[in-house]
């Protein structure tokens, strides 16, 4: 999942920090969504979701706490609610239960069309795209129209739908905690977020009726841990760094270096079956975000 604008001042040029969060969202990122396929074989989505948000965000929360940090007031945990339903309830929920039907590669291609929806949405706070903005939002709709239309998505369409409406709204969330909601100061808002998001997600398990498989196979616990480490303290940590502090186009760069490794991850070891077709509309989103990208660049 993905960014565009910030609310604070650009960075001027990457620190060592922000280079190691650019790290961590390109190469963690674009592998979590493997993880995610292998953790399903036990964990079910809203269950492995939930669980790995609460635990992640219970021991940041622990660390910032034992560093001095203050509490989250009552208006800070109130928009952690309501950005960690939106991007996290349902925003990856809807991620792990697409991957349920449709391959990983698939759905991190198609996520990529979040950049473009998030500069649909700051259209209702005055920004409005330029040129190559616009050409880029038309191109990556385009592609993601061409991507639905591939075998993948067009043997699940409750896969679709649940990708759709997880970019819908972590998108909303996104453009919301930049505009409106702001979290606790660092840390602490994203143990917040993501601690507020897990209950939900515990919710939505509870409401569909989940449970694990038990004992759990050694591969989805192995996943599950790598999910929480790497995907959560570590890169989720990372994306709201560069969504805090870094450019439009450095913040939502790894956009279109995800689709590339988790589709070629996807293929290589679970593998998943992608078509020329469905790598050529993966392009085509692609190109969009990278057109998208270089107009916001030049702003």
């Amino acid at each position: 999942m993905s960014s565009v604008l910030s609310s604070r001042a650009p960075i001027a040029s990457p620190a060592p920090l922000l280079l190691a969060c650019l790290a961590a969202t390109w190469l963690v990122w674009g592998s979590t969504y493997l993880a995610i396929k292998f953790a399903l074989l036990s964990f079910p989505p809203f269950l492995q979701m939930g669980t790995r948000f609460v635990f992640a965000g219970a021991v940041l929360m622990a660390w910032m706490r034992w560093r001095g940090a203050p509490w989250p007031d009552t208006r800070q945990w109130r928009n952690a609610a309501i950005v960690g339903t939106l991007m996290l309830g349902g925003g990856m929920g809807g991620t792990a239960y697409a991957e349920v039907s449709v391959g990983s590669g698939l759905v991190v291609a198609f996520i990529a069309v979040v950049p473009l929806m998030i500069a649909a949405l700051n259209l209702a706070y005055g920004v409005k795209p330029g040129r190559l903005e616009m050409a880029g939002i038309v191109v990556g709709l385009a592609g993601v129209l061409l991507l639905t239309q591939g075998a993948g998505f067009q043997a699940s369409p409750v896969g679709l739908l649940a990708i759709a409406l997880a970019c819908i709204t972590w998108s909303i969330g996104s453009v919301l905690s930049q505009r409106s909601l702001p979290l606790a100061p660092g840390a602490t808002g994203f143990a917040s977020e993501m601690i507020c998001g897990g209950v939900v997600l515990l919710l939505m398990s509870a409401l569909h009726g989940e449970t694990p498989q038990w004992p759990p196979q050694p591969a989805a616990v192995a996943a599950w841990f790598y999910l929480v480490v790497f995907g959560s303290l570590i890169a989720f940590n990372a994306y709201m760094v560069l969504l805090a502090n870094a450019s439009a186009a450095l913040a939502s760069s790894y956009t279109f270096v995800n689709p590339v490794i988790a589709m070629l991850l996807g293929v290589a070891v679970a593998g998943e079956v992608v078509t020329p077709y469905e790598w050529l509309a993966a392009g085509v989103v692609l190109v969009g975000v990278v057109l998208m990208l270089r107009g916001s660049a030049r702003h």
